[in-house]
Order: structure tokens, then C-alpha cells, then sequence
């Protein structure tokens, strides 16, 4: 009989790195209920299958250190997604009338996604955060956001509404990781009216806009070259025919599960 990788005692064919993608935690219809729910737009995770990464979907949920090592444990990288503004308590700030109030579902995916970080960042596993997972990442590390764009450029073409995305251009900084993949430049799909404000520890700009809005913030490769870690303030799942984000991910997550591989068994 063929084997198929599982038997008791063998280890399953790891050909795809895993990686955990975060969730949304609001109210959902479908049919004819409407209800509180955990979900992903499949766009996210269509993509991570394109670039060879396995998905798995991480629901909000009460979380402390050891729930974290649980739930990364298996997994090769971490995607913090995108979704509603961070409460600004969070960064010690009150709330801008424009910031999405506060509720209990949101304090739970902050913090939630606040304690799967802080163990990622231990264990020094691949991330990429996305849109509010680079303002999450980056309140995470200390930082502290502009709540509304607005009133630090002067217009709403960062997030024009209706479920609207527009293009932003956006120039990358030479050596960094963010620049190694996209190059010198890129376009960008955008739909945030926050944005970062003071950097958090560690991090550095490796992207902006033409409005010097941060687009992307990296670990310093230098001083970290064995940790993979990018945040992008755009949406790189809205263009499926550029896959470079999520390729450079999978990549990194493939290493990371080849060093954790040879931890184990040595």
C-alpha cells in the first residue's frame, strides 16, 4: 500500500510552507444569517496559494503568551491582515473623532494579534503585515499612528471610499528587503486613512508615498539578516498578477521551516 507521509511516528511531507493568516471578527450575513464571525477575504489566501504558502486562518480570540505558542506552533510565517483602525489606547492616544470606535470585538483582535507578534518576533518567524497589520506591527514595537491622513496632506485619495481602492505610487529605499523584491518603485492599491507616525523600536521606513506617507516599514536587514519581516501599508492581495510580496514570504517561510526541521531532529 502507498504510503501517504502520515503513519504514527512519521513526519508529514512538508513540500508548502504554512502560514497563519488573521482574521476579521465582526458581524457577517450570508443566506439568512447575520451573525458574529471569523473571517478572510479569499483573496488573501488565494494569493498565498499562488506563491506556494498553505494558509491557515487565525480567528480573534482571548489570548496570553502560552495561547500564542500554541497557535504559531506548526505554523513557518505569520500574516497580520488588514480591517478596522487599532484602538488608539493602544498607542496611549484618545481617540480622533474619525477612528473607528472602539468595541469589544476589536479589543480582542488587537489584542490577540498584539500576543501572536510579540511570539513571532521571539521566535524570530517570517511576517508580513498588511495595511493595519503594519500598524498593528508597528503600535506592537512602540510606535504611533496619524489617525486621520487628512489632516496631515490635505486630501482622501488614500481612502476615497465605497470600497474603493486607488493607486498610489510608491518609491522603495535602496537596501532594503522591501526594495530587493519590487525594485525602485512600484504602484500600490491603497485604502487607509491612518498611517504610521513615530516609527516603533527596531524598525525602519522602506517605503513612501509622494506625500511622504510611510508605506512600509522593514527590520533593519542589516542588523537583522536572519529575520524576515515586512509591513506594507497597501493591499498586495488586490493584485494577484504581482505575487513578489507573497513569493518573498513563502520563501523566507521555507527557510524558516528547514532551520526549525534540522532544531528538531538534531
Amino acid at each position: 500500500m502507498a504510503s501517504n507521509g502520515f503513519e504514527a511516528g512519521a513526519e508529514p511531507v512538508r513540500d508548502h510552507p504554512v502560514v497563519g493568516l488573521t482574521t476579521y471578527l465582526q458581524p457577517a450575513q450570508t443566506g439568512v444569517w447575520d451573525v458574529r464571525a471569523s473571517f478572510l477575504p479569499a483573496i488573501y489566501f488565494e494569493g498565498m496559494a499562488m506563491a506556494g504558502g498553505i494558509s491557515v486562518l487565525l480567528p480573534p480570540q482571548p489570548a496570553d503568551a502560552a495561547v500564542a505558542e500554541r497557535v504559531l506552533y506548526g505554523l513557518d510565517a505569520l500574516v497580520i491582515t488588514g480591517g478596522r483602525d487599532v484602538d488608539p489606547a493602544a498607542y496611549g492616544s484618545p481617540r480622533h473623532p474619525m477612528t473607528d470606535e472602539p468595541v469589544a470585538d476589536g479589543r480582542v483582535r488587537d489584542t490577540f494579534e498584539f500576543m501572536l507578534l510579540q511570539t513571532a518576533l521571539r521566535r524570530r518567524m517570517p511576517i508580513l503585515g498588511i495595511c493595519r497589520g503594519a500598524q498593528v506591527l508597528n503600535v506592537a514595537l512602540g510606535g504611533t499612528l496619524h489617525q486621520h491622513l487628512p489632516d496631515v496632506v490635505g486630501h482622501t485619495r488614500h481612502q476615497q471610499g465605497n470600497a474603493v481602492f486607488t493607486t498610489s505610487s510608491i518609491t522603495t529605499v535602496p537596501g532594503t528587503r522591501l526594495a530587493a523584491l519590487v525594485g525602485p518603485a512600484t504602484d500600490a492599491q491603497c485604502y487607509h486613512h491612518q498611517a504610521i507616525d513615530r516609527l516603533g523600536d527596531g524598525l525602519i521606513v522602506s517605503a513612501s508615498d509622494t506625500d511622504g506617507v510611510v508605506e512600509a516599514v522593514e527590520l533593519d536587514p542589516r542588523r537583522n539578516p536572519d529575520h524576515w519581516l515586512v509591513a506594507v501599508q497597501w493591499h498586495p492581495e488586490e493584485r494577484l498578477d504581482d505575487l513578489r510580496l507573497f513569493a518573498g514570504l513563502v520563501e523566507a517561510a521555507g527557510r524558516y521551516a528547514t532551520q526549525r526541521t534540522q532544531k528538531v531532529s538534531s
